[in-house]
Parts: C-alpha cells; structure tokens; sequence
C-alpha cells in the first residue's frame, strides 16, 4: 500500500515541480522602473532613439552621395575635354553629391592660377567633408555616454538595494528585487546602446572614407585637366 501511495502522489509532485511563471522582457524592465530606475530608462530609451536617427539619416546622405557620383567625373571629362565648359558645369550642378559640388568650383576656376584652383577645390571639399560628418559626433558621445548612465543606473540600484536592507527586519527576496533590476536593466540597456552606437559610427566613417577617395581623385583628375589646358593655350600662343 505504501508503494501505491507514492506512485498515486509522484505525478501530483511532479506537476507542482514543473509549475513555471514566464515573464516577459517588458514585464521584467517594468519591475526596475521604480523611482530613479524609470528615470535612468528613460534617458538610455531616449538616447537609443537619437542613436537609430542619426544612423539612419546619415547612412540614407551618404550612401545618395555615392550612388549621385556613379559616371560623373567620366561625363564631366568627357564635356572638359570637348571644351564644353557650361556642359560639365551643369552636370555638376544637377549632382547633388560632395564631388559635383566640388568639382563645379573648380571649374568655375580652372583658368586661373594653379594655386587659386587648388585652393578653392580643397576649401569646398573640406566644407562638403564637415556636411557629411554632421552629427556623427553625437554618435561617438552615446557609445561612450549610453555605457555610463547604465553604469550609473547599476549604483544607483544597488544604493537602493542597501537602503532597503538598512530599513527591513528580515532579509526577503521581494525586498532588493527592485534595485537588482534596476542595477541590472540599465546596464544592460546602456550597453546595448553603446554597442549599436559605435559599430553605426564606425560604419559611417568607413562609408564617408570612401566618398572623400573618391573626391580626392576627382581633385586630381581636374588639375591635371587644367594643366595640360594651360599647356596648350600657351603652345597655341606660340604658334
């Protein structure tokens, strides 16, 4: 009979041992939102936000100033070559990209001094440079701020947890739950933001390296263009 009994109570036991309560994620970041907890969330949410835009909206310029550049600099020596100045201008003018900007410049002061024309090529190409790099900083300070206000919301949890402690009777798990949440929310929160943030400024500033190669030879393709064109007004001068 004894044998019976436990064979009747195993499945009840086993039923109650495999009894499981699953939460959410946003159950388990909604208990860390207690006093400064919701606080510290809300500047790492708002800081995520800021970080997707800026990605977002510089990844969209930069990649429409590559694919505007695709045959230009060919198109617009191709009409340099045939002396069809006011032909190449307005192609550079119709590109919406840092090497059509920079290259209609130039042409505006390809018969003056070698001087003037490389100054006025490597003054417009920095100013579109600095256009493309607008707000990439703003990225480089959340992947090393967004870290620190998790870390600072981790202090903060377990400055909770020691109050807590200081104030109960008895020590119970429902009592530090909240500030362990919160030390452990807002760091994960702050990394994850600060990872995305980094890796996105990084990505930009290899895209952005490619459209200042690209300038550079568009640069050098033009002097050299207005040197050999200086060459022969003087031979033809000559003649």
């Amino acid at each position: 009979m004894n044998f019976l009994f436990l064979l009747q109570a195993t499945p009840e036991a086993s039923a109650a041992k495999t009894t499981t309560t699953y939460k959410s994620v946003w159950d388990i970041i909604d208990q860390s939102n207690e006093g400064l907890g919701l606080t510290i969330n809300l500047i790492i949410l708002v800081m995520a936000a800021w970080t997707i835009f800026v990605f977002i909206e510089r990844f969209l310029a930069i990649r429409k100033a590559l694919e505007s550049e695709k045959n230009l600099l060919k198109n617009v020596k191709a009409d340099l070559e045939s002396n069809n100045i006011q032909g190449a201008l307005a192609k550079c003018a119709n590109s919406d990209s840092p090497v059509g900007k920079m290259l209609e410049k130039g042409i505006q002061k390809i018969d003056r001094s070698s001087a003037e024309l490389s100054s006025t090529i490597e003054n417009t190409g920095k100013f579109e440079v600095l256009r493309l790099e607008q707000r990439l900083n703003s990225l480089a300070t959340m992947a090393g701020a967004a870290p620190m206000v998790g870390f600072l919301g981790t202090v903060i949890g377990m400055v909770s947890v020691f109050y807590e402690l200081s104030e109960s009777q008895s020590l119970e798990i429902k009592t530090i739950a909240p500030g362990i949440m919160t030390a452990m929310i807002t760091t994960v929160g702050g990394l994850i933001v600060g990872i995305i943030a980094f890796m996105g400024y990084n990505f930009l500033v290899g895209q952005i390296g490619k459209v200042i190669y690209r300038m550079e030879n568009a640069a050098l393709e033009l002097v050299e263009y207005a040197a050999l064109r200086k060459e022969s007004k003087v031979k033809s001068m000559d003649v």
